[in-house]
């Protein structure tokens, strides 16, 4: 059974970074996709970062383009998204996901969820 445990979250400033961590268990998929994920409140959820399992190729959102990075770490079972030059409007729930195979932009598709972490970023 696939679980994803998301964490890093928390209260920064604008400018200020944080790194997430999301540990899977029981996914062993060497072509699948995992990514993050982000809702604020009244929003739509909105897909930050995906990357490709077997390749590592990634996937970002216009507006963090620059700013955040997506990377996996096998031998940890992790996979990590690193926030920099944090702004007010990233605020919102972090929720990391994974899914078998491509397309990993179709984000109707994810099946694992993990249970998710707050980012506040104040001015």
């Amino acid at each position: 059974q696939v679980h994803l445990a998301d964490s890093g979250g928390g209260s920064v400033q604008t400018g200020g970074s944080l790194r997430l961590s999301c540990v899977v268990s029981g996914y062993t998929y060497t072509s699948g996709c995992m990514g993050w994920f982000r809702q604020a409140p009244g929003k739509q959820r909105e897909k930050v970062a995906v990357i490709y399992t077997g390749g590592a190729q990634t996937y970002y959102t216009d507006s963090v383009k620059g700013r955040f990075t997506v990377s996996l770490d096998n031998a940890k079972n992790t996979m990590y998204l690193q926030m920099n030059s944090l702004k007010p409007e990233d605020t919102a729930m972090y929720v990391c996901a994974a899914k078998s195979r491509p397309p990993c932009t179709n984000s109707a598709t994810y099946g694992y969820w993990g249970q998710g972490t707050q980012v506040t970023v104040s001015s």
